[in-house]
């Protein structure tokens, strides 16, 4: 499926930006395929803080962003060193989960090393139960969808992941 430019990417904001560590590293000198979702995880829940939910929002309210389902797309690869951000485009949500592209950058050779296609619900940790987003959270992501649904560039999802 085609995919947007680093170019088109790259205005949105960043997130999660570092260079690849070496203790990432696999036996190639690459990163290793397990981190690409852990960063792009981390980018993502850097793009919820300024939604109301912040990166210790299961310890300061007792809620959590649960990841449901992943679809994950390996494009090039980020070597050791090279830097590397987040882009995220938030597709929908429904009353209890919500629907995101994260993008992961090869800020270096400029290209898109990554993306996955991710559901992810808003649960209540002490019960391990989903709940309804609350009001604010909920207003805050559906002004995000609009923004999102209007970048110049179409939302490739794999068309395996949908909101229920």
């Amino acid at each position: 499926m085609p995919q947007p430019t680093y170019a088109q990417l790259a205005d949105l904001p960043a997130y999660a930006e570092q260079p690849v560590p070496t203790a990432f590293e696999d036996m190639n000198g690459y990163l290793n395929v397990r981190h690409y979702l852990g960063i792009g995880s981390e980018g993502l829940d850097e793009s919820l803080v300024d939604l109301g939910i912040p990166t210790n929002w299961p310890l300061s309210a007792g809620r959590a962003c649960l990841s449901a389902e992943h679809h994950v797309s390996y494009l090039h690869e980020l070597k050791t060193g090279d830097m590397m951000s987040v882009r995220v485009r938030l597709l929908g949500r429904s009353e209890r989960a919500a629907h995101a592209l994260v993008y992961i950058l090869d800020d270096t050779n400029e290209r898109l090393a990554c993306v996955f296609e991710e559901i992810f619900l808003h649960v209540v940790v002490a019960i391990r139960k989903t709940e309804p987003w609350p009001e604010e959270i909920a207003t805050r992501m559906d002004e995000r969808v609009v923004q999102h649904a209007a970048l110049p560039w179409p939302a490739e999802t794999s068309g395996c992941l949908a909101l229920r």
